[in-house]
């Protein structure tokens, strides 16, 4: 990790002053003094201003670098070093201040809490090493301190309890427990300075369980496939809190990835897991394959296959209208054969307004002004999306779907991969795959589709003809498979997406003119003829146009 001599100094200074807090404590758990208490009580100031110090100079350089590559990577580990360790400093005054109300001149467990103070002696000493060699290895030494103040804490914890229930010296043992958490919180510490060295090294945010997944997956791919030496590049964090990892080969970094890699909640995972093997065993080809996965606590790892091309987003926005139609045809063709290969004869409700119901307190929290009561303009009454979607609600659950497919479940326009070279259409994030209404993934990409931040008016222009062609190709396949009710749950799937949607755009207008489509689209439901289902059209030139 590179840092200045001024950063260097001035932590190393930082350093010692909490090591010497530590000293201190540990002598006065020895014996307890006025003099040794006022040693750590009175330095609180020095600390916090060699934080400072770094603070400043982290950002001062930051900025002369414009806050890329590995070197914002190494401001950030950096400041966020000196704050854990300024915090453990506030933890030794807590500790103090603890054992000072204590009636007993000796501290039950004392010779335990020096023990564990002495681990964090041990830690301190490594950091500056760690620093100056990119020392991974050393640096999850540092980690490893807290399992083992974590453990020693409980067996504490256990014989303060044990104490309290003979109710003596219970304000003594109370204290202990306090301070004991105290050394407990600078293991935590601990592992959050282990965590930014190892983020610093691998130019991306990562946890101890994360960079073990990744390490373990690295090592698998790099067995099966005999490579030198492999590179991590960040791609991307999911809504859902995953990260994803480009891996390459090193020296060939320009041919593409060699795997993606994944980590996140083991929920997730396990989700992604499983859409990716179940689409493996319905149709296969179309997800890409799993090469490994890791689990470890509650996170997980997934690494899978690189597949070539281009997302369907990036077809749209940036590549001739000559691959985008032939894009656009092969998914057609992709999916027509997926809906009828995975056809079931079972009826089934994708629930629409109840999943709006579950969203709807987030997107008022994004946009409070969507939030409005019932209302009368010019004397007709004018009821809220509220009372629309509990009307709605109540129609849906007499229209569904007359058969049910296998469906992505998040069918948005940057989940679809198209290779031009072997014409192959390719699905990837598949953690809510499931048979369920086709509709479901038709309202979601044609919204995608719209919620795009596009303002050129020819994109525009495209971006309709897209949707346009691609609700034909849906009405069509519903058609001829006797699909009499499309239209209405399309409706519904499209208000739902409208309307759920804007919890991610913090553009004002962009958001509103959502909304107001998913009202609009509600009331054209609550208005059709429900004993002519088929006579119904969503208006989609209407409602996707502007």
């Amino acid at each position: 990790m590179k840092i200045s001599k001024n950063i260097s100094n001035n932590l190393r200074f930082l350093i010692a002053e909490v090591g010497s807090q530590i000293s201190s404590l540990q002598d006065y758990l020895d014996a307890p003094s006025k003099s040794v208490a006022r040693r750590i009580l009175d330095r609180s100031g020095y600390a916090y201003n060699l934080m400072l110090r770094i603070h400043d100079s982290c950002h001062n350089l930051a900025i002369r670098a414009g806050e890329s590559g590995a070197d914002a990577a190494s401001f950030r580990a950096i400041e966020s070093i000196a704050t854990d360790l300024e915090h453990i400093t506030g933890l030794t005054r807590e500790c103090i201040q603890q054992l000072d109300q204590m009636q007993k001149r000796q501290c039950l467990g004392a010779g335990t809490c020096k023990f564990m103070l002495g681990r964090v002696t041990r830690g301190l000493d490594r950091i500056e090493p760690a620093i100056r060699r990119n020392d991974t290895g050393l640096a999850l030494k540092i980690g490893g301190i807290k399992p083992r103040l974590d453990k020693a804490s409980q067996k504490l914890v256990k014989k303060y309890t044990a104490g309290l229930k003979r109710k003596k010296h219970t304000e003594d043992l109370v204290a202990g427990l306090f301070m004991v958490h105290g050394i407990e919180q600078m293991g935590d510490a601990m592992l959050n300075i282990s965590e930014a060295i190892i983020s610093a090294n691998l130019g991306q945010p990562i946890n101890i369980d994360r960079y073990h997944s990744l390490r373990a997956s690295v090592g698998q791919l790099d067995a099966a496939n005999n490579y030198s030496e492999l590179v991590v590049e960040p791609i991307a964090e999911t809504r859902s809190g995953s990260g994803i990892s480009g891996i390459s080969a090193s020296g060939q970094e320009d041919t593409g990835y060699v795997g993606i890699y994944k980590d996140g909640k083991k929920r997730k995972l396990r989700e992604e897991r499983r859409g990716l093997k179940s689409w493996q065993e319905i149709y296969p080809g179309l997800a890409p394959r799993i090469l490994s996965y890791h689990k470890r606590g509650q996170s997980a790892s997934l690494l899978i296959e690189h597949l070539a091309g281009l997302t369907f987003e990036q077809i749209l926005l940036h590549e001739p209208t000559r691959l985008l139609r032939q894009t656009q045809k092969q998914l057609n063709r992709t999916l027509g054969k997926v809906w009828r290969e995975t056809h079931t004869g079972k009826p089934v409700s994708a629930a629409y307004m109840r999943q709006l119901s579950k969203r709807l307190e987030d997107v008022y929290t994004i946009h409070p002004e969507f939030r409005q009561d019932d209302c009368r303009i010019c004397g007709k009454s004018v009821p809220s999306f509220g009372a629309l979607l509990k009307q709605a609600h109540r129609l849906e659950a007499g229209v569904r779907a007359p058969f049910s497919v296998y469906i992505h479940g998040d069918f948005n326009v940057d989940n679809i991969i198209y290779d031009p070279l072997e014409k192959k259409i390719n699905f990837i994030d598949l953690h809510r795959s499931r048979y369920m209404d086709y509709v479901q993934d038709v309202s979601v990409f044609m919204v995608s589709n719209y919620r795009l931040q596009i303002f050129d008016i020819p994109l525009r222009r495209r971006i309709l003809m897209l949707t346009r062609e691609f609700y034909r190709f849906a009405a069509d396949f519903a058609r001829k498979s006797g699909d009499e009710t499309f239209d209405l749950r399309l409706a519904l799937g499209l208000a739902r997406s409208f309307a759920t949607s804007t919890r991610f755009i913090l553009d004002k207008s962009l958001a509103r003119a959502m909304f107001l489509r998913a009202r609009y689209l509600l009331e054209q439901v609550l208005a059709a003829d429900l004993k002519e289902p088929a006579s119904f059209r969503v208006p989609v030139k209407e409602i996707f146009i502007g």
